[in-house]
């Protein structure tokens, strides 16, 4: 991991605190400087992960006013052949990416008194760290492009993900790592050598890190399914679909890039029986 860009103003003692004080916070740079300090300072294992002071955790995540939030279908698409086209993939993907930051922060906070190994918080602070990075180049670019976030309306679905699955951690691995960052796999290539034909490689190389990194959030999220599962003698296929149906609306969506998914551990016997488009 690379330094911060910048400590933090919020003081805080545990890993718990940081992690929910991140997700409480409106205001985007401390946001992404609290998950950064507070992953390295983990890492470094100069923090507890959590004390009776912990604050509460928020019903949903600290935003600035804007961008508006509006249902999905409120957003409309456009032509990449554009730079409007570009500018509002690009503030979509920052949205993902923010969310990303606070649902990475929100499994560690929420589930700190589970019964798992440390390791567990180290990959999940890990991917809080890189999803906060992204969030930044993302930013970076759009500003490079003269927008920014918050300058069109943005979809409120992915904070749903972690509401429903609030209350279980096997669901939420199920849903969230599995399946929200899954789709990141399937669609991101198309996106980047659309972007390399546009001629704007700036953004294709973005999209290039942000990938590739997310190849080991899947990982992760795979990982401690399994073990989960393997603890409570479940079959890892059978309870990702039995958990999708139960706290996921709709049918996950083909075509999907089985070799990513594969790489992280995510193989199609859990996923094809679930797609609209069932090949299996």
């Amino acid at each position: 991991m690379n330094p911060p860009v910048k400590e933090p103003a919020t003081p805080f003692r545990s890993l718990r605190e940081a992690a929910t004080l991140a997700i409480m916070s409106a205001d985007l740079d401390e946001k992404t400087s609290l998950a950064q300090t507070a992953a390295i300072r983990w890492q470094e294992r100069r923090l507890s992960l959590r004390s009776p002071l912990d604050p509460a955790l928020p019903d949903r995540p600290g935003r600035p006013e804007k961008p508006v939030l509006v249902p999905p279908k409120g957003t409309e698409k456009r032509s990449l052949h554009t730079l409007p086209g570009r500018i509002a993939t690009l503030h979509a993907l920052a949205h993902i990416e923010l969310n990303a930051v606070d649902l990475a922060l929100d499994i560690v906070a929420r589930f700190a008194s589970q019964p798992v190994p440390h390791s567990f918080f180290d990959g999940w602070m890990k991917v809080a760290f890189e999803e906060a990075k992204h969030f930044r180049m993302v930013r970076d670019r759009l500003r490079g492009l003269g927008a920014d976030y918050g300058d069109m309306p943005a979809h409120d679905g992915l904070w749903q993900a972690a509401h429903s699955t609030r209350n279980d951690l096997t669901a939420r691995l199920a849903v969230v790592p599995l399946i929200l960052e899954a789709r990141g796999l399937d669609v991101t290539p198309a996106l980047q050598d659309k972007m390399r034909e546009t001629g704007d490689i700036e953004s294709a190389d973005v999209l290039s890190v942000i990938y590739e990194d997310e190849k080991g959030h899947v990982a992760v999220g795979a990982k401690w399914f399994r073990f989960l599962c393997a603890r409570e003698k479940r079959d890892p296929a059978k309870t990702f679909q039995d958990l999708v149906r139960a706290n996921f609306r709709g049918n996950l969506k083909a075509p999907f890039n089985d070799v990513a998914r594969a790489e992280a551990g995510l193989t199609p016997s859990f996923y094809r029986s679930l797609s609209s488009k069932n090949t299996s």
